[in-house]
């Protein structure tokens, strides 16, 4: 799923946030650990694993997986702590600051994408999982899924969770208020040519509605379209694949930031920061009509916005191409005392099984490969949008998606480049200045 900050604040964050946060590393205890995370625990006494995650709205979609665990593992418990919305300003943070201090960390945690080149990096603070049968799992997933979930020396050390795929997110009644088609094969048709027709129907928007803008936020756009421009500039963003800063250098990134500086310029977005407290105050005051949507967002949508705009919002097919935003892992810190049993955990919620029940509950996309060939995935509609045929819009796209490499410290350049964005969409950073700030900002995050 998301985000990171730049490495000279993450202690400070990391240090407030223990407070705030006050979670603790759980105990968890002996049984058997199958590839498929099915029941095999004999634990002679109750222990109770702590699962750690991040994300606005339905997050990872566990609700009904850690239910089903808990009811068929009596003596193994899971206790199910979606800490923050925020990834890479305060959940990564903490967790480096846990990972390095040797307590505080659950017993399976989540890492976004953004986080896997610095966690590959650092196997000293990661169970390997081949020791307990999980490298068996290897034919479940796409090769560059499951190849990311390795340490530097070749260890496995996490499971797939999710994977990005693209989409919009509208709101049908506001469109409608616009005077623009709601169907979503009419709308989808409205931007078939590209970018350039997404903001033509920006403006159109704009023109009609006054009390909403076309757009949530400038960084959920630019995320949108920089990992299409990655796909078309050697999948890569912020780092080459040798590590070295192209911040200022890689076409994708001028691209995605020259688009999101002319939707600002045009008076098109609601000047929000996804991943706030305004941000989630926006879905329930309607304050926007779009935003773009890789699968894990619809349960972010829908959790957040809340019953009151169910059927309010439908899915259309995303300008330009697809794109692979998004997508986590879950890996077993070292520090776990029960690292047997939390494996069997990590391997059952990235299970086929327990992906479709993500899946279902907040339409994360699966990674594993019988996941994404079910009928349960290719049929599936989702009544909160509108009775959207999720499965139609988003299967054909997920087998043929590409892996965006991101380097060690890319959350943390991710993290400092779009607070420039923001304050450009914001007013404070006068637009004539904000490409060498960003540029700047980049270069400061790296190191």
């Amino acid at each position: 799923m998301m985000n990171t900050m730049r490495r000279g604040r993450m202690l400070a964050v990391a240090s407030v946030m223990t407070a705030a946060l006050g979670v603790t590393a759980a105990c968890s205890s002996g049984g058997e650990t199958p590839a498929t995370g099915s029941s095999s625990s004999s634990a002679a006494e109750k222990i109770t694993l702590t699962l750690q995650t991040f994300g606005g709205g339905t997050n990872f979609g566990y609700k009904a997986a850690v239910a089903k665990w808990n009811s068929e593992h009596p003596n193994v418990q899971v206790k199910y702590n979606n800490l923050t919305d925020s990834f890479e300003n305060v959940y990564w943070p903490q967790m480096l600051q846990w990972l390095q201090s040797g307590t505080g960390a659950g017993d399976v945690v989540g890492i976004d994408e953004g986080g896997m080149g610095l966690a590959k990096a650092r196997p000293q603070f990661w169970t390997e999982l081949g020791q307990y049968g999980l490298d068996s799992r290897k034919a479940d997933f796409p090769a560059w899924k499951w190849e990311n979930g390795l340490t530097a020396d070749g260890k496995l050390f996490a499971l797939g969770t999710d994977v990005g795929g693209m989409s919009v997110c509208y709101r049908t009644d506001l469109f409608k208020k616009a005077g623009l088609p709601t169907d979503r094969d009419k709308v989808s048709q409205l931007w078939s040519g590209g970018w350039d027709d997404f903001v033509k129907v920006g403006k159109q928007f704009q023109s009609k509605v006054k009390d909403a803008k076309f757009i949530d936020s400038v960084n959920t756009i630019y995320n949108v379209v920089l990992s299409q421009e990655a796909a078309k500039n050697g999948n890569v963003t912020y780092f080459d694949k040798n590590q070295q800063l192209i911040v200022d250098k890689n076409p994708a990134v001028k691209n995605a930031f020259d688009f999101t500086q002319r939707i600002s310029k045009e008076g098109l977005t609601a000047k929000l920061q996804n991943f706030t407290d305004p941000w989630n105050t926006g879905f329930v005051k309607s304050q926007f009509a779009t935003l773009g949507c890789p699968g894990w967002m619809l349960g972010v949508v829908s959790g957040t916005a809340g019953d009151q705009f169910k059927g309010k919002w439908d899915v259309a097919t995303v300008p330009g191409a697809s794109g692979n935003w998004g997508g986590s892992w879950l890996a077993v810190p070292k520090q776990s005392k029960h690292p047997k049993e939390a494996a069997e955990l990590a391997s059952y919620l990235t299970s086929p099984e327990a992906q479709l029940l993500a899946f279902k509950e907040g339409g994360n996309l699966p990674s594993t490969l019988p996941a994404q060939d079910s009928p349960d995935l290719q049929s599936a509609t989702n009544e909160y949008f509108s009775g959207a045929p999720i499965g139609k819009i988003f299967g054909p796209s997920i087998k043929s998606l590409q892996p965006i490499f991101l380097g060690e410290k890319h959350a943390q350049v991710k993290a400092a480049v779009e607070q420039v964005i923001i304050g450009m969409d914001q007013g404070a950073v006068p637009y004539d200045q904000a490409w060498q700030k960003f540029v700047e900002a980049g270069q400061k995050a790296a190191g």
